[in-house]
């Protein structure tokens, strides 16, 4: 009973963090399955988007427009990494890794120091009309009213011309250049896009928790990896409005998973043993569901 009362306890602060974490679980998926470009750029344009929010906060600007300028950085740093791939033919894997370990450098350079406190200055989270007794309820709403509105802009772009032909793009490179679809154009958009929803996750990130940290974005890649896989292991990936379902319904039960870990008593220390068994059994599922079938076919008919 203990342990169920400290997980429900834990519930609106995971739904909070959940909520923020799928901006990044989306920029994972943007790239991977929407342009089958594999990208690493989250774990420094997450970062990135924090520095850049956090040190306009500080210099009076509007906690919204912060977040903008946090999101055009963020878009920025994936069209770097866009170029380097498709100018220079270098792997997308490394390019996303060049670009992070650069970005780490400019976020030193964007705060001034790997620390910044922003405790004093005005948040989003401050502009919610009601009072509802817990900050985590109004952090959930604003955070909930961005997510549905992403979400629902995403489902409809996705279906416009220009939406399709990036998928298109993420399907078959070549037939689309054929078909007079821009390569560059798409590819360019999609990981700058992916790096500015990054960037906002960092940047609702920053603002909730008060400060900004140049190492905030470490480890923050498989985590959204792992949301990412249990997210479509859920809700599937058959169509793109479930496609982008996934990374929203994927960051709430993996936050859920972490808490129910650690209210089981799992020490904090070992939550990223807990998150790469989580990844290791969503990629493992299928291939487990495979061979069981052939055996579970022998079994029936040596009977």
């Amino acid at each position: 009973m203990d342990v169920l009362n400290l997980f429900l306890s834990l519930v609106p602060v995971t739904l909070a963090q959940s909520l923020i974490l799928s901006f990044v679980v989306l920029a994972v998926m943007i790239p991977f399955r929407i342009l089958s470009f594999p990208d690493l750029t989250s774990e420094g344009s997450y970062p990135l988007g924090g520095c850049v929010c956090a040190v306009a906060l500080l210099a009076g600007i509007p906690p919204l427009l912060a977040l903008i300028l946090a999101a055009a950085a963020g878009f920025l740093a994936g069209v770097v990494t866009a170029v380097i791939h498709m100018r220079f033919r270098i792997h997308t894997l490394l390019a996303g890794i060049l670009v992070t370990t650069m970005l780490y450098s400019v976020n030193l350079r964007v705060m001034g120091k790997a620390n910044l406190p922003i405790f004093g200055e005005a948040k989003i989270y401050d502009f919610f009309p009601f009072d509802l007794g817990s900050v985590n309820y109004t952090k959930i709403i604003i955070a909930g009213l961005f997510a549905l509105l992403v979400f629902a802009l995403l489902n409809l772009w996705f279906r416009t011309e220009r939406g399709i032909a990036m998928r298109a793009v993420g399907s078959n490179p070549d037939m689309s250049e054929a078909q007079g679809i821009s390569v560059w154009k798409a590819t360019i958009g999609g990981v700058g896009m992916a790096g500015a929803f990054a960037a906002i996750g960092g940047g609702l990130m920053v603002q909730s928790q008060g400060f900004s940290d140049a190492n905030m974005g470490l480890g923050i890649l498989i985590n959204a990896l792992a949301a990412l896989m249990i997210g479509e292991a859920l809700v599937g990936k058959q169509t793109i409005t479930r496609q982008l379902a996934a990374p929203f319904v994927g960051a709430f039960a993996y936050y859920q998973l972490i808490s129910l870990c650690l209210a089981a008593g799992l020490p904090p220390s070992d939550l990223k043993i807990a998150t790469g068994v989580f990844v290791l059994l969503m990629l493992a599922g299928p291939e487990l569901r495979r061979a069981k079938g052939p055996r579970a076919a022998q079994e029936a008919f040596r009977e």
